[in-house]
């Protein structure tokens, strides 16, 4: 049975449809999750994850223990892993199971229990509201929420978003709660043991490594392209994602970040409060202490980008949030497949412009250029996009002979949260995640 069918005869059985319209497609509700009942992770153990080829959670050449940093870091790196443990937890939530909670947290002193792990619960705003609650005191832990089953061929999934206090300034003020860009102030808080690239790091202590107070996010909505995705460390988030709606809150003013000021369509030089709309493409690899990159695309009132050309900035992102609005004002996300391309949208109060909605689509090849990994079947591709990575380093090399070739297949997995496990900390909240697909 396929999982278009079985969502189908689910919502005849439970008689839950619903009509939704956005653009020019009608959308039947399927799935719906408002966080109602009291969430059941408190009763599920934390689970060592013992890395490997055989860990429930392994992924690609990029996985925490992966090929990618043997390459770069050596024995140093590998010493560095063992200085810890990971633990996970993952539980379904909702009608049928189609959801899945994925938590991971770090066992520092390796005796069995993770310090300060993160948490999704039922919380209850003033008014009497239930909400989904995220909770991440450490950004060496993770949380995310995803589908359980492979998405089907088409979809619209959206949530609510009702409050966010990960990083980004408030009333021009980025400490703030006694926080420093949404992070707690005590001690050191690193990227260890997982760098971008060549790094020397590798031999430094744990409170030498870069500082990632200065970097902190959310990922609102995001299509993956492997099946079961889980919190990871940020290089290997950052090369499975097929489109995403996500914030990276960088108070420096760095010049590779801009945001569009969709009043007068100009771009300007911040990345606060700011949502990245992203399609990405693939990339060769750079060499020297190489990796594998995915370009982004970017579609604003400001125009088209991409990462990475002559004269244009690394990341553009598309509006602002005013987060000292919610939870009074929310924010809607939603990513939407239909059969030739992806539409993300968003809609809430954006700053310089007010309440508006703002869709954006490509198709899964326009303009010469692939969304990165879209075909959920082998018969939807036809390897024209094949490649060969070599990823380098000062410990030898590791050669990906496909990137993506034909006959492959890369179900759709979306995610909402903090996937980065050396990266992040802070609250969110969100509501009414909902699952549809074509009402003909």
């Amino acid at each position: 049975i396929t999982m278009l069918a079985a969502i189908c005869w689910m919502v005849a059985a439970c008689g839950c449809a619903r009509d939704s319209e956005s653009g020019a497609m009608r959308w039947r509700l399927v799935y719906e999750e408002t966080f109602d009942k009291p969430l059941p992770g408190r009763d599920v153990a934390w689970v060592r994850d013992e890395h490997g080829d055989d860990s429930p959670w392994h992924v690609s050449p990029f996985d925490d223990d992966g090929e990618y940093f043997q390459v770069l870091g050596g024995v140093d790196f590998r010493r560095q892993l063992a200085s810890f443990h990971t633990y996970r937890k993952r539980y379904p939530l909702g009608h049928d199971g189609w959801l899945t909670v994925e938590l991971a947290a770090r066992d520092r002193d390796k005796d069995g229990k993770p310090e300060t792990p993160p948490s999704f619960t039922q919380a209850t705003l003033p008014g009497g509201r239930t909400i989904g609650h995220i909770v991440e005191p450490d950004h060496h832990g993770g949380v995310i929420i995803r589908n359980t089953r492979a998405l089907p061929k088409r979809y619209r999934i959206e949530m609510t978003l009702v409050t966010l206090n990960f990083g980004g300034s408030r009333y021009e003020q980025w400490n703030y709660d006694g926080l420093i860009n949404g992070y707690l102030p005590g001690g050191a808080k690193t990227r260890h043991p997982w760098p971008w690239g060549g790094s020397e790091e590798f031999s430094r202590p744990y409170d030498k490594w870069y500082d990632v107070r200065g970097d902190n996010g959310f990922y609102y909505l995001a299509i993956m392209d492997y099946p079961n995705p889980a919190p990871h460390n940020n290089v290997l988030m950052h090369l499975h994602r097929k489109v995403v709606m996500d914030s990276y809150h960088v108070p420096d003013k760095r010049a590779y970040f801009e945001t569009c000021n969709p009043a007068n369509g100009r771009y300007f030089i911040s990345h606060d409060n700011s949502v990245n709309m992203m399609f990405f493409e693939p990339l060769h690899p750079k060499n020297g202490p190489g990796k594998g990159e995915t370009g982004a695309m970017m579609e604003t009132e400001c125009g088209v980008a991409y990462g990475g050309e002559a004269g244009r900035r690394s990341v553009i992102a598309a509006v602002q949030l005013v987060p000292e609005l919610m939870p009074k004002q929310t924010y809607r996300f939603a990513i939407e497949r239909d059969a030739t391309g992806y539409t993300m949208e968003i809609r809430g109060h954006f700053r310089f412009v007010g309440h508006q909605t703002y869709r954006y689509r490509r198709d899964f090849v326009q303009d010469g250029r692939a969304i990165w990994h879209y075909n959920q079947t082998p018969d939807e591709y036809d390897g024209s996009f094949d490649a060969t990575w070599t990823l380098r380093g000062p410990f030898g090399r590791h050669v990906i002979e496909h990137i993506w070739p034909a006959e492959s297949a890369y179900p759709d997995y979306f995610i909402i949260g903090d996937p980065h496990t050396n990266y992040y900390e802070g609250t969110a909240s969100i509501d009414d995640l909902r699952l549809y697909v074509p009402a003909d």
